[in-house]
Formats: structure tokens, sequence, C-alpha cells
């Protein structure tokens, strides 16, 4: 049997205004118990280059950092079935959503949602907007920052990244 695996609690703080949500954490960040962990992955370079800190600052500090730039951190995914890292690897019919009429409710400045990849937006439309439930907010698709998502450069994906969260800084 594949483990069970649960993702992080949201990093946000009321006024947030910007929602990313990725799908669930892999194993180098459920290892370090960070979002975005693995050494590759391109989430916190980019990030770093958008606000205007140190890729390499402590953990702590980068999230402190996105929080006062009102972006918040979250994943689609509560807890699901996977083995490995790959976001193909979870097994949908072990799928649990996280609480997002609850979150919303906490954070009623969110206008914008940005999906850290494909996964992540198909869960989310999936398993929540096919409620019916959250449709006023806008919804973007960014380029995964993983490093199984090798088809844009680093570069590539910081400019739709920038031209997604900076229109809403």
């Amino acid at each position: 049997m594949k483990p069970r695996i649960a993702s992080f609690s949201p990093v946000a703080i009321p006024s947030a205004k910007i929602l990313i949500l990725g799908s669930i954490p892999g194993e180098a960040s459920l290892a370090a118990n960070q979002y975005y962990a693995h050494p590759r992955n391109a989430f916190w370079p980019i990030m770093a280059e958008l606000l205007g800190f140190a890729p390499d600052a402590p953990y702590a500090e980068r999230l402190t950092a996105l929080q006062q730039a009102n972006i918040a951190l979250w994943d689609v995914l509560h807890s699901c079935h996977r083995k490995g890292s790959l976001d193909t690897a979870i097994e949908n019919d072990s799928v649990e959503v996280n609480d997002f009429d609850a979150f919303f409710a906490r954070h009623p400045g969110i206008k914008l949602v940005c999906f850290n990849g494909g996964t992540a937006e198909h869960s989310y439309r999936q398993h929540v907007l096919k409620q019916g439930r959250h449709t006023a907010l806008q919804y973007v698709r960014l380029p995964s920052t993983s490093p199984a998502h090798a088809a844009l450069s680093l570069q590539q994906k910081m400019e739709i990244w920038r031209e997604a969260i900076m229109q809403h800084h």
C-alpha cells in the first residue's frame, strides 16, 4: 500500500490578496517540513526575484516576505496516497481536499488564485469549483516550478509568474 501523505497548514495572514496553490508537497518538502524544499524547485528563486529577498534566506524569512506581500501559500490536497514525488503518482480515489470554504472565510481579501502547475489546477477545478463555490475569484494557471517541468527555462517561468503576481500585488 502506498503511504498516505498530508499537506502543510496554509501560510497566510488575514489581509492576503493572492493565494498560490500547489498540489501536495513532494518528498523533499515533506522531509524538510517546508514548502518547495527541493533544491531544484524554482519557487523560491522566482519569489525572491519578484519580492526582493535572498532565495537562500532562512525559511521563516521567506515565509514572512510572502506574507508581507499579501501572498498566501497552500496546497489543494489535504492528503492522498502517492508513491514518490510526482503528481502523476497521486491516486485519485484517495484524494482529500483542503477546506477552502473555511480558508476563504478567514481570508476575504483574496481575489486571485494562482495554480503552481496543472495538477493543482485540475484538482481544484475537479474537487472545489465543481461544487459551484468560489467562482467569483480570478484563477490563473502558472507553469509549475517543479524541476520535473522542464519545458520552460527559469527565466521564462519567472516572466510568466511576474506578470501574474505583480499585476495584483
